[in-house]
């Protein structure tokens, strides 16, 4: 019997392979590309929408999910092309799709002709079952919540950076993320490489409050609040008035006080509010206009923020500053056809303006000293461990139009705006080099951590001629680096200057 049908396949190949010679144009499927969108393994839950997309010939009738169909869009709708058939489809809490492993979704058409095709999505479609959350932990001293899937040179938009070991609710994946549940209403993305999956079952992370503290050492401001596990949390860094605000999500206030001890510098009157339900938020305003940083993490489950106060003389002598000097090793940056790379200006540019801060009595930490590779991530634990007054990254841009020329300065959070402000000045002022923009809400990795101020300087543009002069010219690199150390004690006596004006302000008025 199996010879038997061996035999009949084997023979039914052989027509069809002999029918296909006969017939050349049959050899072309009607049915080109099959996929969800977006693609990759996608993991839904009831309530999201499964979206699937269908190339092939034009005309016909296209189907999916047993019958459902998908509509050929007009030529304006598919940029100009024909053939173009999408659907879409709202999960339900019966649907099950192959179950906890998923399966490809098969799309299907049928021309007029007669001639029909069905293709399979190249990776699986599963839906999670409410009945059985699936959690993940962080891990690594580096995971971070995205706002969405988009991508670019430097990652996906950034919500924010979590401790290890943070239980989150995953409800969704797609395009190597998982989507994960903050609170009702309110998603985040997460990488799949900077979470363990636990095994589906767990309860969703949640949990009421404790009473909490707020005190100060010789070095730090702290707050505690105690929790029954790590929940995930949002901060910002908000002015007018200077306040952090943290977000602590699967969280409900069982608080009844907060105990304030000796040794506060920079906190004021702290306290909470409860926008929703399962969003607790801490307030804490700040004593100084000008922010030097936070920290925040679990130390068992007790959520510790950690306030940096400014330092104790606002000037550069036995200041400790971090300089970063851009790429390295074999990571070596923009480049000319000459052979002139931007790890090598970066590093010539970052020696200089270490002689420099040394000279007007600063302490210096360099990220790299040498041509050696190093890893972004490794460079900001270094920052982290080492704690840093601010940091100064320096690079040199490059464009696609060599017409494109100038200096600029990056910051991400609009409190360490004053610091890039400071060294984009005086850059213009102290190189002759034209501004080409003052950027925020830059999202790199250097600029990404809250424990210091910290700005990033693209000095020129190694693909406008004019620049590379300036660029490659020693004396024009002095003038970089004493630019920038100007920029940094700009930076420091603005600082003061905004601690009186907030110190008087405090004061009780006088009759």
């Amino acid at each position: 019997m199996r010879k038997a049908l061996e035999r009949i396949s084997a023979a039914r190949w052989l027509a069809l392979l002999l029918w296909l010679g006969a017939n050349p144009a049959a050899a072309q499927r009607p049915i080109k590309t099959a996929e969800t969108v977006p693609g990759g393994e996608l993991w839904l839950s009831p309530g999201d929408q499964l979206q699937v997309r269908l190339t092939g010939e034009p005309g016909g009738r296209a189907t999916f999910l047993n019958g459902r169909p998908l509509i050929e869009l007009p030529p304006e709708q598919a940029g100009g092309q024909r053939g173009i058939y999408q659907g879409s489809y709202t999960i339900t809490a019966a649907d099950t799709l192959g179950g906890s492993a998923g399966r490809p979704l098969w799309l299907h058409l049928r021309l007029p002709d007669g001639r029909h095709d069905s293709l399979a999505t190249a990776a699986p479609v599963r839906v999670l079952s409410p009945d059985q959350p699936q959690l993940a932990l962080t891990q690594g001293g580096l995971a971070y919540l995205n706002y969405g899937l988009g991508e670019d040179r430097l990652g996906g938009a950034k919500l924010g950076y979590l401790d290890s070991l943070v239980v989150l609710h995953v409800v969704g994946r797609a395009a190597g993320q998982y989507r994960v549940q903050l609170a009702a209403g309110q998603h985040a993305w997460v990488p799949a490489e900077v979470v363990r999956l636990l095994p589906p079952g767990g309860f969703v992370p949640a949990t009421l409050t404790g009473s909490w503290s707020v005190q100060g050492d010789s070095l730090y401001d702290y707050v505690r609040l105690p929790l029954s596990q790590r929940l995930p949390y949002r901060t910002q860094l908000l002015q007018n008035p200077t306040r952090l605000v943290v977000d602590v999500f699967g969280a409900t206030s069982n608080t009844n006080w907060i105990t304030q001890r000796a040794g506060l510098q920079e906190l004021g009157d702290v306290y909470y509010e409860q926008p929703q339900p399962d969003v607790f938020r801490m307030v804490l305003p700040l004593r100084h206009r000008q922010s030097w940083g936070y920290h925040v993490g679990y130390v068992r489950n007790t959520l510790v923020v950690q306030v940096a106060r400014p330092p104790a003389k606002l000037r550069l002598k036995g200041l400790l500053v971090a300089i970063d000097a851009g790429h390295g090793g074999t990571n070596t940056g923009a480049a000319t056809p000459a052979g002139i790379r931007e790890k090598d200006l970066t590093l010539s540019i970052a020696r200089q303006l270490q002689q420099e801060l040394e000279r007007r009595g600063a302490r210096v930490l360099m990220t790299r000293t040498d041509d050696r590779t190093v890893d972004n991530g490794d460079r900001v634990l270094l920052l982290r461990q080492r704690r840093p007054a601010l940091l100064v990254s320096i690079h040199v841009n490059s464009a696609g139009s060599a017409a494109a020329r100038g200096t600029a300065a990056f910051y991400r959070y609009v409190a360490f705006r004053p610091l890039a402000a400071a060294l984009y000045q005086r850059m213009q002022a102290e190189t002759g080099l034209p501004g080409w923009g003052l950027v925020g809400n830059f999202n790199f990795g250097l600029n990404g951590p809250t424990e210091y101020p910290n700005a990033l300087v693209e000095t020129a543009f190694l693909s406008n001629p004019e620049d590379e002069k300036v660029l490659t010219d020693p004396a024009a690199q002095r003038r970089m680096a004493q630019a920038m150390a100007a920029g940094v004690q700009d930076f420091l006596q603005a600082s003061r200057a905004k601690g009186l004006r907030g110190w008087l302000l405090r004061q009780p008025a006088r009759e």
